[in-house]
């Protein structure tokens, strides 16, 4: 006979089933106090964001399916990451960080957990040649296992760091609208510079945290309208994804799941549009189940 706690935690992984794929929420962290961190980083929240946080925000907005994304102050430890993706593998897939030289074993590992790409954080990194951060044999099983790369960086620094993933074969993935210089905005060159990467074909960029584009944020800002028309107009719907960045770390008083929804909303009216957005795109690269 099933063990009680055994029942309960069925009944609730259930209850966290969708039925289909309505909307992704491509870009998300949990996390707690008390986990290794990692020697190299810029902050470290003094608050906890736990999965089951994390689903709640998930129902009470009617996003059905999620993305976590390895915090940045937990560096390559991805044991809490990949522990919360088997609690809810039918509704969440992963983006890993990884070590330079991760064996296959490791990925394969990381794979059967729901992991469905890795991220290149280099905000606050020196520029260095890729080959610093993952080595052609790692790269190398990352695309087998048809994984994508995530990038996070300055828009300064993108077309870098993209071509070379590019020239690999790897399909990439920009973060938070390309990070253009906050004090300039849309007429960052490298920004301008990512709108040319959209003819490969093979970059997405995350409409998510606009708040880390600015000096003082609004959902109003005509800036943030502006960066995602041009995004829009150069990618197409298509490559264009939403992330709630939940917890919003560094901004958690800036920002919430259901005003990073409304901007979305806010940017794409219509109701199709938003609809690729938030669910075709997504399922697709994420490797949801979509049949």
């Amino acid at each position: 006979m099933m063990e009680k706690s055994e029942t309960d935690a069925s009944r609730r992984q259930a209850a966290h089933r969708p039925a289909h794929i309505a909307s992704v929420d491509t870009h998300a962290h949990v996390f707690e106090r008390g986990l290794p961190l990692a020697q190299q980083r810029r902050y470290v929240p003094d608050y906890d964001a736990t999965l089951d946080a994390y689903l709640a925000q998930l129902d009470t907005h009617g996003v059905s399916h999620g993305v976590l994304v390895q915090p940045s102050f937990l560096g390559t430890d991805c044991s809490y990451l990949l522990d919360a993706l088997r609690r809810a593998p039918e509704r969440l897939r992963g983006v890993a960080v990884i070590e330079r030289d991760c064996q296959i074993d490791t990925l394969t590992e990381m794979a059967n957990a729901g992991i469905a790409g890795i991220r290149l954080n280099l905000i606050g990194h020196a520029d260095l040649p890729l080959d610093r951060w993952l080595s052609a044999q790692t790269l190398a099983h990352v695309h087998d296992l048809k994984w994508h790369v995530e990038v996070h960086a300055e828009a300064a620094r993108l077309r870098g760091i993209v071509e070379p993933l590019l020239d690999a074969g790897m399909n990439v993935v920009v973060d938070h609208f390309g990070r253009p210089d906050p004090d300039i905005g849309v007429r960052d060159p490298g920004f301008r510079r990512l709108l040319e990467l959209a003819e490969t074909q093979r970059v997405w960029v995350k409409i998510s945290a606009a708040y880390r584009n600015r000096r003082q944020f609004r959902s109003d800002d005509r800036d943030v309208h502006e960066a995602f028309h041009l995004l829009k107009a150069a990618f197409g719907v298509h490559r264009l994804m939403w992330g709630s960045d939940w917890p919003h770390t560094q901004f958690e008083a800036e920002d919430d799941f259901a005003r990073s929804l409304e901007l979305l909303r806010a940017l794409l009216p219509v109701e199709e549009e938003r609809t690729v957005v938030l669910a075709d795109s997504p399922a697709r690269l994420y490797m949801f189940d979509i049949g």
